[in-house]
């Protein structure tokens, strides 16, 4: 997979980000939203938003995403099971953010083996930087 996208007569452009966010609360999809902004690390965001889980399994399955964002603290199919439900189940899975219900429940988070946590409440500058940190580039180390 190739992260630039060079058309004739233009400089090369970065691919944009495709995030799937997933959470039973319109609120808290518009929080995240709000705090991850039109783009991160230099390349424009794609959201698709979901409230159920079927359609979160159904994006899933029917699209390749960048990044999932899942809330732990959505009802009835909580992020939490979902992440988990997801890292053994796709293939090619990517990334996943876990939005906890508080500090202390980051230790779910590696029960379901998600890559990183945010608790509620959600700070948007703590958002911001945690889905940044996906896609910065590598440094180099020599």
């Amino acid at each position: 997979m190739n992260d630039v996208t060079v058309r004739p007569g233009d400089s090369p452009a970065l691919k944009p980000v495709n995030i799937l966010l997933y959470s039973d609360d319109v609120t808290v999809r518009d929080k995240v939203k709000l705090a991850v902004g039109h783009t991160t690390s230099g390349r424009s965001v794609e959201w698709t938003e979901t409230a159920t889980h079927d359609g979160t399994v159904m994006q899933a399955d029917a699209n390749d995403f960048d990044l999932m964002i899942l809330d732990g603290e959505a009802a009835k199919s909580g992020g939490m099971g979902i992440a988990r439900q997801f890292k053994h189940e796709l293939f090619v899975c990517p990334p996943i953010l876990l939005l906890v219900g508080r500090t202390a429940d980051a230790w779910l988070a590696t029960w379901s083996e998600a890559d990183a946590a945010v608790a509620h409440p959600l700070d948007p500058f703590v958002v911001k930087d945690a889905v940044d940190a996906f896609f910065e580039p590598a440094s180099a180390t020599a």
